[in-house]
């Protein structure tokens, strides 16, 4: 399953306006639960489409994503100044331990699921924070994403977060997509 990326040549395509039908802002914000002072990764930012929705609500995000086309693209639209740039794998954040109130991901877990990318993000990731993952699911329907034949299911998102010290607070299936948020 997964473990592919978006090409960078396409980067435009996901600067639309459409993808807030599966995902607005303020679901997001309700689910990370951030203050202020908080520190945010994004991981798997890409253009940076949510980064930006996100980064008046925290003092810092983190846009990870393991490639530099796609932080071109990004800092060539313009970035929020509290956004710093980390070129990195899921499974190997440039971060300290415990050093991020919360983590989200959206339409990209399928791009990184695996054990060593969920451990890290509990290494990353202070206990009580948050990890939010919004994905396309294994059992939509296939009109928008990457084919079903790379996605998870919820209950697979659920497994992985478990089995790497999250608590699951909220697990919800959606006719496209679903959306699992965890506290370490």
């Amino acid at each position: 399953m997964g473990f592919h990326t978006f090409d960078a040549e396409r980067a435009a395509a996901l600067d639309r306006p459409d993808r807030y039908r599966f995902c607005s802002r303020e679901e997001l914000l309700a689910a990370l639960d951030l203050a202020p002072d908080d520190v945010v990764a994004d991981v798997g930012s890409g253009t940076g489409f949510f980064t930006d929705e996100i980064a008046p609500f925290a003092e810092k995000v983190y846009a990870v994503d393991v490639q530099a086309e796609m932080h071109d693209h990004y800092q060539e639209k313009g970035a929020p100044d509290n956004v710093e740039f980390l070129t990195a794998e899921a499974s190997s954040i440039p971060l300290d331990d415990d050093e991020l109130d919360a983590a989200f991901s959206t339409m990209t877990f399928h791009e990184f699921a695996s054990d060593d990318a969920l451990a890290e993000l509990a290494r990353v990731v202070r206990p009580g924070g948050h990890v939010v993952t919004l994905d396309w699911s294994k059992t939509g329907a296939g009109e928008d994403g990457p084919p079903t034949s790379e996605r998870f299911g919820l209950a697979d998102a659920v497994t992985y977060f478990e089995e790497a010290g999250f608590r699951t607070v909220d697990a919800t299936s959606r006719i496209e997509t679903f959306l699992h948020s965890a506290v370490r």
